[in-house]
């Protein structure tokens, strides 16, 4: 093998591809059987949409996926407008204690939901939250607000201190910087602070799980969890298979649709 060669790179590249890929292929595979097929071991399977339409036709499907769509497009705006002056202060001041702030925001986003899951409960109880979508909302934002805290604040702190001193010498206000000046200069980093928000709150399941009841506050991800077969010889693999494929097309085409963005944002102060 010569020096330099791509094969290694190209290698390490289709082993990754492939590690990353086929469990999704898997299970587009899997939403394509029924019955007895569910046990089969072939790469290829023949198309039956069978499970598809059963997914497609139940009324609760629908409901269940916008609640999450609702729940989750409430925690990714609410996050983002509590997010962006404080990720300013952090970010573009300085003042004692600075430091303590991000590192508790750090550690916040990164606390096991487990770990704060009977206080939530005692509190949406108390509020009169429970079985409601609000108390998804609510306990959502107890790790999605520090996360996008923590992550614009690295977006405000690698502007230009230039840009603050020659907007003070215009007579610019802190509330006219951080609007017309530095959050359209981070607009790719608001963008995939907002949609990585959405996402973790679209997949979130424990929250949902403990804080529902009925069906009709109840999630994509809690829904798919609870499919069951009609006799208890029978394995619904297709059916949560083609579900859970469904529930990731909403998020895949955010990504698409605002991919450039997404990268932009997160490169962003990568490269001086």
């Amino acid at each position: 093998m010569r020096p330099g060669s791509p094969f290694p790179r190209r290698l390490a590249l289709a082993v990754a591809l492939v590690q990353t890929l086929f469990p999704l292929y898997w299970a587009l595979v899997t939403s394509f059987r029924r019955g007895p097929q569910l046990f089969s071991t072939a790469l290829l399977a023949r198309p039956d949409f069978g499970n598809y339409r059963q997914v497609l036709s139940d009324p609760s499907w629908w409901r269940d996926a916008a609640n999450s769509l609702l729940s989750a497009s409430a925690v990714g705006m609410i996050a983002l407008l509590l997010a962006l002056p404080a990720a300013y202060a952090l970010g573009r001041m300085s003042f004692r204690g600075r430091g303590v702030v991000l590192a508790l925001l750090l550690g916040c986003s990164m606390l096991p939901q487990i770990a704060i899951l009977s206080g939530l409960f005692t509190v949406i109880s108390r509020l009169g939250l429970y079985n409601r979508l609000g108390s998804l909302i609510f306990a959502d934002l107890f790790f999605a607000l520090p996360f996008a805290i923590w992550l614009l604040a690295g977006f405000f702190r690698d502007l230009p201190r230039d840009l603050d001193e020659a907007a003070m010498l215009d007579g610019c206000g802190v509330l006219r910087r951080l609007t017309l000046i530095h959050m359209p200069l981070i607009w790719p980093g608001i963008v995939a602070t907002g949609l990585l928000t959405f996402m973790n709150c679209w997949n979130e399941f424990l929250f949902a799980l403990t804080f529902t009841l009925s069906d009709s506050a109840r999630t994509l991800p809690v829904s798919i969890g609870l499919i069951s077969a009609p006799s208890r010889f029978e394995l619904p693999f297709g059916i949560i298979m083609s579900a859970s494929l469904l529930a990731t097309l909403p998020p895949i085409f955010l990504v698409l649709l605002f991919q450039h963005r997404i990268a932009a944002g997160l490169t962003a102060g990568a490269v001086k």
